[in-house]
């Protein structure tokens, strides 16, 4: 916001370096030596990638970092002048839904539009992989977010659910959430989500469990159990690795989730499941069967 009245700015957007293997994710911008950005484009390809490259040492980054970042991304935040904001929306571009690939690209060459350099803690999730990284990068031992700091708390939504159960669990770099039952489990490298449910034996690793927004009674379990069918969390003995698991999904028991084969892209929605970027993603409300092998 300072720096937005600093410069007069009729829209200001934060932008970050990126290296060239991310780089055609965003919305890529070039700019002066003032910070005013002159030219934007939105997910370029090709050539017209590689006609985005600056030399970022304008951002006061180093030699050596510039050449690794040698691009400016749009983090997708913005601030704009209330009248500018208006006139575009309603006069300018009546018609069009989108800042990065309809409105910016014109504005720039129109109005004072600045860059700020942002050099905290983002990352962008608008992939599977993406967001699946940025999910399990929050277990290792030294995260680079801290959900943590007594100087920034972070308040969940309250769900007033009881503390999760553990009985005789491994447990390394996880994440834990409230309302859970683990029995006789390992859980490494993983965030598992509200009210998950893991049955003995099960094995978990490189896995994001969203969790549930239901309980099952242990009667209702068992009548499931009982007709062939699969309770809501992981049953016994079944083998996850390299997954996310979305809410309300039932695992059944001697699953195995690995993907060994390496198999980059799958749409099996049937058997409820998806493969992107090689991560498996177990569709919400879905049902994987007793022995089923991905």
């Amino acid at each position: 916001m300072q720096k937005h009245i600093d410069t007069g700015a009729d829209i200001t957007v934060s932008c970050v370096p990126v290296d060239g293997s991310r780089a055609s994710d965003y919305g890529l911008m070039k700019i002066d030596k003032t910070g005013r950005i002159i030219q934007f484009s939105e997910k370029p390809k090709g050539a017209n990638l590689e006609s985005m490259r600056v030399d970022t040492t304008i951002l006061r980054l180093s030699r050596q970092e510039a050449m690794t970042y040698p691009y400016i991304a749009s983090m997708g935040v913005y601030v704009f002048r209330r009248d500018v904001l208006l006139k575009l929306l309603r006069w300018r571009y009546p018609k069009s839904n989108d800042f990065g690939s309809e409105i910016l690209p014109s504005a720039v060459e129109e109005h004072n539009v600045q860059a700020y350099l942002f050099n905290d803690y983002w990352e962008d999730i608008g992939t599977i992989k993406s967001f699946y990284d940025a999910n399990l990068a929050l277990t290792r031992e030294v995260p680079k977010f801290q959900f943590y700091d007594p100087k920034t708390p972070f308040f969940t939504s309250p769900r007033f659910l009881p503390p999760t159960k553990v009985e005789k669990c491994r447990i390394v770099d996880a994440i834990i959430s409230h309302g859970c039952f683990l029995r006789e489990c390992s859980v490494q490298n993983s965030i598992v989500g509200v009210r998950s449910r893991l049955d003995y034996g099960v094995e978990m690793e490189d896995t994001m469990m969203m969790g549930a927004d239901i309980y099952e009674t242990e009667a209702e379990i068992a009548s499931l159990l009982a007709d062939g069918g699969v309770p809501i969390g992981v049953g016994h003995n079944t083998k996850i690795r390299n997954c996310i698991i979305d809410m309300n999904a039932r695992i059944g028991a001697n699953v195995v989730i690995t993907n060994k084969d390496g198999v980059q892209e799958a749409d099996r929605p049937g058997e409820g499941f998806y493969i992107r970027s090689g991560i498996t993603v177990v569709l919400k409300n879905s049902t994987v069967k007793d022995g089923t092998i991905i």
